[in-house]
């Protein structure tokens, strides 16, 4: 069983656009390409996890979630980075509570995470959740990951000002770049 790193999209991977619809506004957060390349060398399996509620609502086909997803991986691929998964979860919430689990696949519910360890025989005990939302650590914590981090990009400047980070989140960074930093001088996860 291999280790994973499970990432967030919006707001960790590529800057955030509020119900992103057109592949033409995909823009990877600066660091973010070497980063991923960094864990990807390390062993770790890249797992994308992503709630997409614009396809619930009725604003995004599968088909084009499809066409922004081949554009964040041609543009990954410029750094030598492949995402190993992409999945998502189309279902709209109900509440206004992101730390309740409203369904198991909408984080912070662990549904994306498990079904990728299942079909993927990733070893979640040693795997990370990066994001930048609470509700991103609380799906890796709810799956039995290693670690969770938030980063300040995206909600994350917000998120890490709550009192709910030290509660749900083990460590801060500042973008992808500096969680991947930490993961790989904790040395957490790479080894079986």
């Amino acid at each position: 069983m291999k280790p994973a790193v499970f990432l967030d999209r919006d707001g960790t991977i590529i800057e955030h656009v509020h119900h992103l619809r057109d592949p033409a506004d995909v823009r990877l957060i600066p660091g973010a390409g070497p980063a991923l390349r960094s864990l990807r060398e390390a062993g770790y399996q890249l797992v994308l996890v992503t709630n997409q509620s614009v396809i619930g609502r009725g604003l995004l086909s599968a088909e084009g979630l499809n066409e922004i997803h081949e554009t964040l991986s041609r543009q990954l691929r410029g750094f030598d980075v492949e995402i190993g998964a992409f999945y998502h979860c189309p279902v709209v919430p109900v509440g206004s509570d992101r730390m309740v689990v409203e369904h198991s696949d909408r984080k912070p519910g662990p549904g994306m995470l498990l079904r990728a360890a299942r079909e993927h025989n990733l070893d979640l005990g040693r795997s990370w959740m990066v994001g930048d939302s609470l509700s991103d650590a609380l799906a890796g914590r709810n799956a039995g990951c290693w670690g969770t981090i938030l980063v300040r990009t995206g909600w994350g400047v917000e998120q890490s000002r709550g009192p709910g980070a030290a509660e749900h989140v083990d460590h801060v960074a500042d973008d992808l770049a500096g969680a991947a930093r930490w993961i790989l001088a904790s040395g957490a996860g790479r080894q079986g």
